[in-house]
């Protein structure tokens, strides 16, 4: 409000102190030197008192610059007031553009400049009008100088300002065609990978090796399913990055929810991991963002424990207070040798939740625990309008 408000209230006090000041050069004008206009017998002090009146119409000039000229102009004729007339005309060239326009109102001032040598006292002299004549068109052409270049800055302005936005323009739409080609990028890779794994496990599953070893056929059947939905939800994912499709379009497959993470815990277990799930309150009746968060931290921390601490036990723990949710996982010591190689490295997981938990306003901590473990602690804080779910329910 005040950055809005300054502009007009500094244009209210530098017309303020300009009609101050002319009407002072005007009144003392007339006690020192008389006046050349239709007054030029009158008594001083109504001469002085009509030209501080012409000369306090300049604070209407922005908002009425013809009419408060023409009037000026009149009381040039009357009392021979050049310095408000001077600065009338200067507002003129300043608020119009139109040559005509500007043409009639210098010739009005000659003619009014005219009128004070042919009605004036005998005292007058074509020089001293022509000496005031010159003064306010000079004014005039001054103002019009100065408008037309704070039209051009404008229009300068106005250029940059469009090239600046269409070159955000173009910097946005690389930004499209770029992730564009990544999407493209990841589906003729990525994508191609996964479904050859798909297609692996599915034969492995039917294979005689499978029908003899139930063991063998439950692994290709995770492997399966587990490639599956990661096929799924790459494609719901690559479909966001790809222009044209509608960002509130609903995925393709469900979003994950805290009612799976039973099934996460059971995947650990059918790898060789001692998991375990408690759950304390209801996270069911969560809303759906804190739910995804929930269960995209508990994938990440028990797929890391299964990479480097493999047959360690691990607990999987969400606790429903009235200050939000808490989630942990921790887990012991490896149980069994870790593969040093063929395993995928270098990811950004951990980074990856700590955002998705700074964006629901939480926070995440990871670390060593205990003798050889390693625990992963997030906290969601409530949302505005959530149920409360500090409720115990149970160890599953």
């Amino acid at each position: 409000m005040t950055q809005e408000r300054s502009p007009h209230w500094s244009h209210r006090t530098a017309d303020a102190v300009l009609v101050g000041a002319v009407v002072t050069i005007s009144v003392l004008n007339s006690w020192i030197k008389g006046t050349n206009g239709l007054l030029g017998d009158a008594p001083t002090p109504l001469i002085a008192t009509v030209s501080g009146l012409v000369s306090a119409l300049l604070w209407w000039r922005r908002r009425w610059p013809g009419p408060v000229a023409v009037v000026i102009m009149i009381g040039f004729v009357v009392a021979f007031t050049p310095t408000p007339l001077a600065v009338a005309m200067y507002t003129v060239g300043t608020a119009y553009r139109r040559v005509r326009t500007l043409a009639l109102y210098a010739l009005a001032a000659c003619a009014a400049a005219f009128l004070v040598l042919l009605t004036g006292r005998p005292s007058s002299s074509l020089r001293e009008t022509v000496y005031f004549l010159s003064l306010v068109l000079g004014m005039l052409v001054l103002g019009q100088t100065v408008a037309i270049r704070r039209d051009l800055t404008a229009e300068a302005q106005e250029k940059a300002e469009g090239l600046e936005r269409e070159q955000h323009l173009l910097v946005e739409r690389a930004q499209v065609d770029e992730r564009a080609r990544i999407a493209r990028e990841m589906h003729d890779i990525v994508a191609h990978r996964i479904s050859n794994i798909v297609l692996t496990a599915s034969a492995l599953q039917v294979s005689p090796p499978a029908r003899s070893a139930p063991d063998v056929a439950r692994a290709a059947e995770d492997i399966r399913d587990e490639g599956h939905q990661a096929l799924e939800e790459l494609r719901d994912t690559l479909g966001i990055l790809t222009p044209g499709r509608d960002r509130r379009q609903a995925p393709r497959t469900p979003q994950p929810d805290v009612s799976q993470l039973h099934r996460l815990v059971e995947r650990a277990t059918s790898r060789g991991q001692d998991a375990r799930l408690e759950v304390n309150g209801y996270p069911e009746i969560l809303p759906t963002p804190v739910q995804r968060a929930i269960y995209r931290i508990a994938q990440e921390t028990l797929t890391n424990v299964a990479k480097h601490a493999p047959g360690a036990t691990v607990t999987l723990a969400i606790d429903c207070r009235l200050d939000g949710v808490h989630i942990s996982v921790v887990n012991g010591p490896p149980a069994q040798p870790v593969a040093s190689e063929g395993l995928p490295s270098g990811g950004n997981g951990l980074i990856g939740l700590t955002e998705r938990a700074t964006l629901l306003g939480g926070t995440l901590t990871a670390g060593p625990h205990g003798n050889g473990g390693f625990k992963v602690a997030a906290h969601i804080p409530p949302h505005p309008g959530a149920p409360r779910v500090g409720e115990n329910r149970g160890t599953p």
